[in-house]
């Protein structure tokens, strides 16, 4: 991205996102990631330090289609969630003749204190990166480890150096049209998706070639090796006549070290030839070791000669497929490429819908409000509860800082809700868990879309990008509990 679309997108960026908290944090790539800054139309900051193509801009994506594409967390993205979850978004700002921009971010710390940091996205090339510095412009951490002065943990943050600056006012000149789009972000975001895509129809493409034309090499070094194979067997029709020489001579034949001198009586002309047999043979041992590389010989011919014949059909066959995927990838044909390549799209589950409504490891009851609230009756239970059965607007509670049940409000409606049954959930929370002994308990609780499961956590572990936290008394009088036969 030039200075001139990034000031642009900084614009654009300030108005959407400033006074926002700082959400959850999808880990779309190495380099690439998006951030809830809980906006309602369903937009995501997006950030790639990808050194070939370091930009940044809103995207709009479908909550599930994320989460499908988010990878495992790194340890800067853990961090980032430590420290700036729920934190205000102050400004955004572009950092003068800098493709950098400049989070400011106001968060509370542990014990309710207001603590500033600042998120820079460094979108420069191949020392692109993302620093979290510190209320005072130190480096705390970063997404990638850079070298010299002003970018490496624990110094004060500085631009990298220019080493080409001629080149940079070059690219800088040069605008991003916006097109038809609304946005400018918009515009970006299908003109990189549209790159991206073409990038890995090509990988695609290069890829399936490459394995069909593994299949033909491998195919014609077995046909060479057949064939060799067969040569080294020799001709199947002179070892028999060269036995049947042998017993036809048997009493006529003269011997001259390993040479015999035979009458060849199935020639016409009936010519005297001669034939190597190891001295210590007798001319009926050497007659039957020739009928013995004739059985050999006739046989190899037979099974070799199938089997090149079906070698070569099936180079036939892969050679036919290149050319189809030639016109197909001259066509953009996905679908051809991913039979190659053996990437058939996965079916859509059937009733699922029923799978949740059957699903036993839950207790089942009914706040004052008609909301139905679910109870996992154990650690798996409660896993396939959270990650299986909630949706992601569902209410999801548990005890703070203790053992215990995750309980799910089921909200089809996406509305608010209530605080009575908000009261009641949490109530049920803390009842089922360690704590349920205790006069009051406090429950963490929040949408079931900030809840993560962390990669390699045991049954029932989670970690929330966002939450809020009631104080309230373990009891279940409130809610009533649905009886199932």
């Amino acid at each position: 991205m030039n200075d001139k679309t990034l000031q642009k997108v900084c614009a654009e960026l300030e108005t959407a996102l400033a006074g926002r908290k700082f959400g959850k944090i999808f880990s779309l790539s190495r380099f690439q990631i998006a951030i809830d800054f809980r906006l309602h139309d369903s937009r995501y900051l997006f950030i790639s330090i990808e050194p070939t193509n370091p930009r940044i801009y809103l995207i709009k994506r479908r909550l599930r289609d994320l989460e499908k594409q988010t990878k495992t967390s790194s340890a800067f993205l853990l961090l980032l969630r430590k420290h700036l979850s729920n934190a205000v978004l102050l400004n955004v700002e572009k950092l003068e003749d800098e493709r950098i921009v400049r989070f400011e971010l106001a968060a509370q710390n542990e014990i309710g204190e207001t603590e500033n940091y600042a998120l820079i996205a460094q979108l420069t090339g191949r020392s692109a990166n993302l620093f979290l510095l510190d209320k005072s412009g130190f480096i705390v951490d970063s997404a990638r480890e850079n070298s010299g002065e002003g970018q490496e943990v624990g110094h004060s943050f500085a631009p990298p150096k220019r080493f080409n600056a001629k080149a940079q006012r070059r690219e800088d000149a040069e605008d991003f049209s916006q097109k038809d789009f609304e946005t400018l972000s918009e515009a970006l975001d299908s003109y990189y998706s549209e790159k991206e895509a073409e990038k890995l129809f090509q990988a695609k493409a290069q890829a399936a070639r490459s394995k069909l034309r593994q299949e033909i090499v491998k195919r014609e070094k077995l046909v060479k090796k057949l064939e060799q194979d067969l040569a080294n067997h020799g001709d199947a029709a002179k070892w028999k006549r060269f036995g049947d020489l042998l017993l036809a001579n048997i009493s006529t034949a003269k011997r001259d070290g390993d040479k015999v001198s035979l009458t060849d009586f199935f020639d016409e002309n009936t010519p005297t030839v001669e034939i190597e047999v190891a001295e210590n043979l007798s001319l009926t041992e050497a007659a039957e070791k020739f009928f013995r590389r004739y059985t050999k010989a006739r046989n190899a011919l037979e099974a070799i000669s199938k089997r090149l014949a079906l070698l070569k059909t099936e180079i036939t066959g892969f050679k036919f497929q290149m050319e189809k995927l030639e016109a197909a990838i001259a066509e953009n044909n996905e679908e051809f490429l991913a039979d190659i390549l053996g990437e058939k799209a996965e079916k859509a589950p059937t009733k699922k819908g029923k799978k949740a409504e059957t699903f036993t490891g839950a207790r089942k009851y009914t706040s004052s409000d008609n909301f139905e609230i679910l109870v996992g009756k154990g650690s798996k239970d409660n896993d396939f509860l959270t990650f299986r059965v909630a949706k992601s607007y569902d209410l999801w509670l548990h005890a703070a800082d203790y053992p215990g049940s995750h309980v799910v409000v089921k909200n089809p409606t996406r509305k608010e809700i209530p605080p009575r049954t908000l009261l009641e959930a949490a109530q049920i929370a803390a009842f089922f868990s360690k704590a349920k002994k205790q006069a009051k308990v406090a429950v963490h609780y929040t949408q079931k879309k900030f809840v993560n499961k962390p990669k390699g956590a045991a049954l029932g572990l989670v970690s929330l990008a966002s939450f809020k936290t009631i104080l309230v008394e373990p009891k279940i009088e409130s809610a009533s509990e649905t009886r199932t036969k």
